[in-house]
């Protein structure tokens, strides 16, 4: 199946908007929608849910800055996310880090220039036992040592 185009989904995220107009508490869910949509939040899209649901611009980015689910900016296909928990951190977590700015030639919650990869450090990912860890989009990695990273993203 074809990728939508941006005017396919702002029409999809439009009628989305209709669907939740005057019901309480529509903007989550649409916020949502737009996220699973673009993979990211755009001024545009912000703009026609603010007017569609009559909710403050300042409002929509108070939102979609405070919840870490949502990002104003587009990501990479691959999403590393580097975990600073106490677990990770005491052991060398940050070196990881280094490597992968290293590599990719990014800072952490930026995205490649190609569009292949975004760098985040996370907070804890809840697999402790194996620090430091790292995920790629879903995939797990545990145990790391900064040698991993090239062959990490050869995978990708």
């Amino acid at each position: 199946m074809a990728e939508m185009t941006f005017k396919e989904k702002m029409d999809k995220l439009e009628h989305f908007i209709n669907t939740y107009k005057g019901k309480p508490g529509p903007l989550m869910p649409v916020l949502n929608e737009t996220q699973e949509l673009f993979g990211y939040l755009p001024e545009e899209a912000q703009k026609i849910i603010s007017e569609g649901l009559d909710v403050p611009m300042a409002e929509i980015y108070g939102v979609a800055t405070f919840y870490s689910r949502f990002t104003l900016k587009p990501r990479g296909k691959y999403t590393i996310g580097v975990c600073m928990g106490t677990a990770c951190y005491v052991k060398d977590s940050q070196v990881i880090l280094d490597e992968f700015k290293n590599q990719l030639k990014v800072v952490s919650g930026e995205t490649t220039e190609d569009g292949k990869f975004t760098l985040e450090a996370t907070r804890c990912l809840g697999c402790c036992g194996l620090a430091p860890v790292i995920m790629v989009n879903e995939d797990v990695y545990g145990k790391l040592v900064p040698a991993d990273v090239a062959d990490i993203l050869k995978k990708y």
